[in-house]
């Protein structure tokens, strides 16, 4: 797909911790657009957090919820929208994502990515808690499962770690305008 092609849209995809709701803002700001955080949108209309959704409705739940947010998400134009971790564990998920906007893969290798999941304040209790035991391991397992649907998904990757927001941003939209 050409990114042009239909209304401009641009998904941040990539596991927890990779700056999706931190370069988000920016870039829709740069490009004069609104921004979306999926998760914040699902949680909001759920009048709970990802956790008491992942609580009373178990995953499976909770992935109804975020296809559904997604279709919906999916027919704006000129937003950034960061999309959950796992959105693109589903299939048609994957395939909504691609159809309808330009998919960028934020990357992050799994020690960096444990470490900004462990120490942001704002995660905790509203995010599934990934099992203190396993931390750096669940991690890289996680990502490990993810990355070729990662890749099989994205139009562009950048590499966060050790970038700023604003390296990501720009990096992001020389990508977007030469595409």
């Amino acid at each position: 797909m050409n990114p042009h092609d239909g209304p401009p849209l641009i998904f941040l995809i990539g596991y927890r911790g990779s700056g999706k709701s931190t370069v988000g803002p920016p870039l829709a700001a740069e490009l004069g657009w609104d921004f979306v955080d999926a998760d914040d949108l699902i949680e909001a209309r759920a009048g709970q957090s990802i956790t008491q959704i992942f609580a009373s409705e178990g995953e499976a739940g909770f992935r109804d919820r975020e296809s559904a947010m997604l279709q919906e998400l999916s027919g704006r134009g000129r937003h950034v929208i960061a999309t959950g971790g796992g959105m693109v564990e589903r299939p048609a998920n994957r395939e909504v994502l691609r159809r309808s906007g330009w998919c960028v893969w934020l990357r992050g290798d799994p020690a960096t990515l444990w470490e900004r999941v462990r120490d942001d304040p704002t995660s905790h209790g509203r995010r599934p808690a990934l099992t203190a035991l396993a931390g750096i391991r669940e991690v890289e397992e996680k990502v490990q499962a993810r990355e070729p649907v990662y890749r099989e998904t994205a139009h562009f990757a950048v590499e966060t770690a050790g970038k700023s927001p604003d390296e990501v941003v720009s990096a992001i939209l020389a990508a977007w305008t030469s595409s």
